[in-house]
């Protein structure tokens, strides 16, 4: 594959990586392999954490050019980018902050003497990381990994490269040794050797359900522990009883924030028949009020699709969508003004003999269904090959609650959209995954629990 950095908002081309060839990557899990055996991997915590707390203070200070190079890279708006490096720098200070505590050992009451688990560094981890959000999904692999002395060789996605190889060049300037993160532009071949090697001990992927599958089969045949973030078609459930006007503003920010290519993004919409007509109305004007243009106007309400490739594609699910019987609320259609733009798009008469009832639109298309009750909500809900995250808004928090514990899915958000924190654990189930990134569960993915046990003198005496 290849590596280009194009703008999406003008189609130009700002750089191209040539792929690393087999000398070269071989080269770089050796140095990751050393540096795991080194003092940096086996020593105390303290080091590490330092350099997560520089990393933060970096990414602070470089925060306007961070963003600027993320809006170049994948068309996202400059606000949307500068809430994306600060969240970066947020999550590199909350694992310098909190590893320590995370990571320290855990007793265990046992009447078999006395007892912890210690939780250490396993090898070399391959992260294999998407272009939406270039810099934060890079730092969710990266605060764990150099906590707790995990090296990390980085595949990013490949219109990405510039913002993957500016990553690397801060963590190495806030005090990494070369090796504890390594940008590789590597090729699917190239993964498979890499995942084949002893040295590498865990893969983590965020990308698509077929990206995943390959990569999970590949991790299970060499005994690889492995944590896959994938796709989601998320729930936007608006109850009888919703604060109508807040569900809307909500949902068309949940729905097209980053042009709606976010793996949380709402993209179905269960509106209760009580009020779905004026939903669907108050959403239809919403939508047309985007201003959409050039991600770096500060006016702009929608920027570009990630590419010309993206917008294509999510323009013949719409098509498809239409021919088996989906209604057009709202939009439909690329904007033919240069660009990867695409309109803000509202489907109603979705149903389940359609294409569109199982897939995931990652663009701004939102899908509207109707029903009569919270059960007919949750069924549908649940009738979705993903389980990623979900929103529910009601006044009744009791009754969204009840909800939220029906729904099939890894995250729910009451009253809000999907989001998120570093101290949050991320992720999902069935298509969409498994395993968690972010907090303590997430830093205890690629550790290795160690248990010890002190016995009693004279115990096991005959």
């Amino acid at each position: 594959m290849a590596y280009k950095s194009t703008n999406p908002a003008t189609g130009e081309t700002v750089a191209e990586f040539a792929n690393h060839s087999d000398e070269e990557i071989d080269h770089a899990l050796a140095e990751a392999g050393a540096v795991y055996k080194s003092d940096w991997s086996q020593g105390p915590i303290e080091r590490r954490l330092e350099v997560l707390s520089r990393l933060a203070d970096l990414i602070d200070s470089r925060s306007e050019e961070l963003a600027r190079v993320a809006v170049r890279e994948m068309g996202k708006r400059i606000s949307e980018a500068r809430w994306e490096v600060g969240e970066t720098a947020k999550i590199a200070r909350y694992f310098a902050d909190n590893a320590a505590r995370m990571l320290a050992p855990e007793k265990i009451e046992t009447d078999q003497g006395d007892a912890w688990i210690e939780f250490q560094p396993i090898g070399v981890v391959v992260a294999i990381e998407p272009w939406n959000f270039p810099f934060y999904q890079l730092v969710r692999v990266a605060g764990p990994s150099i906590a707790a002395g995990n090296p990390v060789l980085v595949k990013p996605a490949g219109i990405v490269p510039q913002s993957a190889k500016l990553f690397e060049e801060l963590i190495l300037e806030a005090g990494a040794p070369k090796g504890a993160w390594t940008t590789v532009f590597a090729s699917k071949d190239q993964v498979t050797s890499l995942l084949q090697d002893d040295r590498v001990q865990g893969v983590t992927l965020t990308g698509s359900e077929k990206a995943g599958s390959v990569v999970a089969a590949e991790a299970g045949r060499n005994l690889k522990k492995s944590v896959l973030e994938l796709g989601g078609s998320d729930v936007f459930a608006v109850l009888d009883d919703a604060d109508l006007d807040h569900a809307v503003d909500v949902g068309a920010t949940a729905r097209l924030s980053v042009a709606g290519q976010v793996c949380t993004a709402a993209k179905r919409f269960l509106v209760h028949e009580k009020v779905a007509d004026s939903f669907i109305e108050k959403l239809a004007q919403r939508f047309g009020a985007m201003r959409v243009g050039d991600p770096m106007d500060e006016t702009v309400d929608l920027g570009p699709l990630s590419s010309a490739a993206a917008r294509d594609e999510l323009a013949e699910q719409v098509r498809k969508a239409v021919t088996a019987g989906a209604h057009v609320r709202h939009g439909g259609n690329p904007i033919q003004a240069g660009g990867a733009y695409f309109e803000p798009t509202i489907l109603t008469n979705v149903t389940r003999d359609n294409p569109a009832y199982f897939e995931e639109f990652f663009g701004p298309v939102a899908q509207i269904h109707i029903v009569r009750d919270d059960d007919a909500l949750v069924e549908l809900a649940n009738d979705s090959p993903y389980g990623l995250g979900g929103s529910i808004f009601s006044a009744d928090i009791g009754r969204a609650k009840a909800i939220a514990s029906r729904i099939e899915t890894g995250m729910v958000w009451i009253n809000a959209m999907t989001s998120g924190g570093p101290e949050l654990p991320f992720g999902g189930v069935k298509r969409s995954g498994y395993g968690r990134e972010l907090a303590e569960v997430g830093i205890k993915e690629f550790v290795n629990q160690k248990l010890v046990v002190v016995a009693p003198v004279g115990r096991f005496r005959n």
